[in-house]
This record gives C-alpha cells, structure tokens and sequence, in this order.
C-alpha cells in the first residue's frame, strides 16, 4: 500500500460577529435539526457525504460507538434538505470552555455546485455559536473551529474563508493510501 501526504488545516472563529453568512441558495432547501440521535442515519449522512473524498474513520464503528458519540451532550446533527431530499449535514461537537468543533460538514456528491453548502455551513456555523442556548448548563460558545483537509473538496477551503474562519494551523503528513470507500463510482448529478 502506498503512502499519500495529507496538509490538514485547522480554522477557527472567535467570535459571533466573524461570521460572514452567504445567500440562501434559491429554491426549496431547508435546513433541520436531527434531534432524535440516530446511528443509522447519521451513518448513511456520514457514508454518502464523504465516500468520494475518503471519510473512513468512522466506517469502521459498531452500532453502539455511533450512539455513544451523538447521545453526548452538545452533539447536533443539522441536516439540508432540497426539496424534501437530505443533501448534507453538519456535526457540531460541543466541548470544553466554551469550544464548539464543526467536527463534519459537506454535501452529497448530487448537491454540490447548486449553492447549498455555503448556506449550510453559514447555519452550521451560526447554530454553534447559539449552542448553549439549547444545552442548560453548556458554557456559552467562545471559539468554532473545524478543520478540512487536502482530500476534501476543492471548494472547501474557499468556502471555510468566505465564511469568516481564519487559519491557525497547518499540518502535513503522510497517511495511507485508501480505496474510495464510495457511494458507488459516478454517483453525481448530470
């Protein structure tokens, strides 16, 4: 097996204000909270968003490891929905101090190009900076931070700086090479 080397950029917001929201993509997309925690579907999310661009640490994990992680308090699942259809998520991890970590973002295959995934992260990032207000007892939100890689899409990062997040580390490593775990070859849109 070959090696790949990855550059991992971390970004983060200090404050409400830093953020820049984009335009609302025209059309009927919406955006919902999952808030019943469910494996099976945050998998499928996780599985049909990140197969072509090799999200593969959580593929691994048995039914009980996916309730753990989204029955922790301060975990939100936000979902876009285009005209009734999910094309995307964000994952928000509530941590520490105040810190809450954009730990997934993007969109389905299907769904990127239309304008969809500046709005969600725009809303991803917003519904973390108000995060405390639906968790009692959660410190209020003082820093959002995520980080994106060199697999990710070739948009991500242009999007993460568009939104007002600012570099404040960079990491580059050599990972193993792996197959693209799917959905399936050619699952885009024409």
């Amino acid at each position: 097996m070959s090696n790949v080397t990855v550059t991992t950029w971390s970004l983060e917001q200090t404050a409400p204000a830093d953020l820049l929201p984009a335009i609302a993509p025209d059309g009927d997309v919406r955006i919902v909270r999952a808030e019943v925690p469910s494996p099976e579907f945050s998998r499928f999310l996780y599985a049909s968003v990140g197969g072509d661009i090799r999200w593969t640490d959580r593929l691994g994990w048995t039914y009980a490891q996916w309730q753990e992680a989204l029955d922790r308090p301060g975990v939100e699942t936000w979902v876009a929905y285009d005209r009734g259809t999910p094309a995307g998520y964000v994952e928000l991890d509530a941590q520490d101090d105040g810190v809450v970590e954009i730990m997934y973002f993007g969109l389905i295959p299907a769904f990127r190009g239309r304008r969809i995934g500046g709005h969600l992260l725009s809303y991803g990032a917003a519904r973390a900076w108000d995060l405390a207000d639906r968790w009692p007892g959660r410190a209020e939100t003082k820093r959002v931070w995520l980080h994106t890689c060199s697999k990710d899409g070739e948009h991500a990062m242009d999007n993460y700086l568009r939104r007002g997040f600012k570099l404040f580390d960079t990491k580059v490593e050599e990972e193993p090479e792996v197959a693209t775990p799917g959905p399936w070859p050619g699952a885009r849109a024409v």
